[in-house]
């Protein structure tokens, strides 16, 4: 969310964070074979990890919906609509609510993808009927009053004002215009200066109306709660929604053909470049040799093809990283980094450089190796609290992974064979690339003050 929140009372958000400080030595793995799939006696499904180190239970959960359901000429609405559900509900006003949140310690927060409307709470183990009995109300009666609405729309307005001259956002907008045209994955979810001040009330309530069901919702749990408590809690929480949401289809859309090239002139010291293309599927058979060769790539560690390329061989910038983007209804790999505009040709032309080679050749078997013990070992280091394992639960089952997900992984990933990245490299990274540059034009930068060779940015 956009929106500041009130600091918890001292006391209480000393003794949650002492509290996620002790669960975050708790290590996932050993709580990995105990996944269970908890149904409540009305048949709401979470998956639950029961963890009894700490008092503490992490939710996450998610309604099929997202961005993707604004109006099309009022994009934002979903983000705006998430940014006011804790607002207030039923009789408590904005600031009874807030009250209710921070007297007990309890973490609530709302958001918004492309595809769903997203939902996260935090609190303590003794807490845990109130949160429920609260995230209820915002579920089910969110009050969507006056003052706290233009307080928000004011905040978000002055983050679509920011937006408006920070080359990194410009360059995102652009990148996602260039790559779906007039798809609703093109809209920008926030928002833009023109569609915030139309949005009113009525279009909150009704995109919450349509997108807040049970048909589409899955719930992951992680925390010191036994499955009886949980299914009760899930009833009395879930089960008062309309069983079935009325959402507006969305049509699978392939990103745009490479390659492309936008540019757009902006008087700032540095250049942002994004760049990508067509992805790959989150249930293809090949996406594992694809996430492997993408950290090979660019996937974010200073080991990369394109950080020693770009960054340690020609110090054209400070960082360049890329990643794999999957979606309901498409895909992309999608990358940025930022130079000086006298750079930012050479820049662009590097990194097209590398990611071709990459789609021509694939990896080499040490790269391959080396990878696959970084993406095994790594993967329970990202899972050390009980809010990222949460997180995680919920993401495979948003990709239909299958409980057993993280048992499997490891082998999954060991399957992939040489021949394997070298034919998904070619698939994916080998067509050219889409790309926006924003920034200075290269003439108007000026040449270094002395005759010293420039350092990288």
């Amino acid at each position: 969310m956009i929106v500041t929140r009130r600091q918890l009372p001292s006391l209480a958000a000393a003794f949650l964070a002492a509290a996620t400080s002790l669960a975050a030595s708790v290590t996932p793995a050993s709580a990995a074979a105990k996944v269970q799939r908890v149904v409540s006696p009305g048949g709401i499904e979470a998956w639950f990890v029961q963890d009894a180190t700490v008092p503490l239970v992490a939710m996450e959960y998610a309604f099929a919906g997202g961005s993707s359901q604004d109006p099309a000429d009022k994009p934002g609405v979903g983000s705006f609509t998430a940014n006011m559900l804790d607002e207030g509900a039923a009789d408590l006003d904005s600031k009874a609510f807030h009250e209710r949140l921070e007297r007990r310690a309890i973490e609530m927060n709302f958001s918004v993808t492309r595809d769903y409307l997203r939902g996260s709470m935090r609190m303590l183990k003794e807490n845990s009927g109130e949160a429920f009995g609260l995230l209820k109300l915002a579920l089910t009666a969110a009050r969507f009053d006056n003052e706290p609405l233009e307080r928000v729309r004011a905040q978000m307005l002055s983050s679509a004002r920011r937006e408006t001259t920070n080359p990194v956002s410009i360059a995102g907008r652009k990148f996602w215009e260039q790559a779906y045209g007039t798809h609703p994955y093109a809209r920008p979810p926030n928002g833009t200066l023109e569609s915030l001040p139309a949005i009113q009330s009525a279009d909150l309530k009704d995109y919450a109306k349509r997108v807040i069901a049970r048909d589409a919702l899955k719930i992951a749990v992680v925390g010191d709660i036994t499955p009886e408590a949980l299914g009760k809690l899930l009833d009395d929480t879930f089960g008062v929604l309309p069983a079935k949401g009325n959402l507006t289809p969305v049509p699978a859309v392939e990103a745009a053909k490479p390659p492309q090239q936008a540019t757009a002139i902006l008087d700032v010291p540095q250049t942002s470049v994004n760049f990508g293309g067509p992805g790959i599927a989150r249930n293809d058979p090949d996406f594992m040799a694809a996430y492997i060769v993408n950290h090979i790539l660019g996937g974010g560690t200073l080991s990369t093809r394109l950080y020693k390329e770009v960054r340690e061989k020609r110090g054209l910038v400070y960082s360049v990283s890329e990643s794999l983007i999957w979606m309901k209804k498409s895909s992309l790999f999608a990358g940025s980094t930022a130079t000086r505009a006298d750079k930012a040709k050479e820049t662009l032309d590097t990194i097209a450089s590398e990611i071709a080679r990459m789609g021509n050749e694939g990896p080499m078997q040490k790269e391959l190796d080396e990878a696959k013990s970084y993406l095994k070992g790594s993967q329970m280091l990202a899972l050390d609290t009980s809010s990222k394992f949460a997180s995680a639960l919920l993401q495979y089952q948003l990709d239909d992974l299958g409980i057993d997900y993280i048992e499997k992984r490891n082998a999954i990933v060991d399957a992939v064979t040489l021949e394997d990245t070298k034919r998904v490299a070619k698939r994916i990274w080998g067509q050219g690339l889409l790309s926006v540059s924003v920034g200075r034009a290269a003439q108007a930068a000026a040449p270094p003050a002395t005759g010293v060779a420039p350092k990288a940015n």
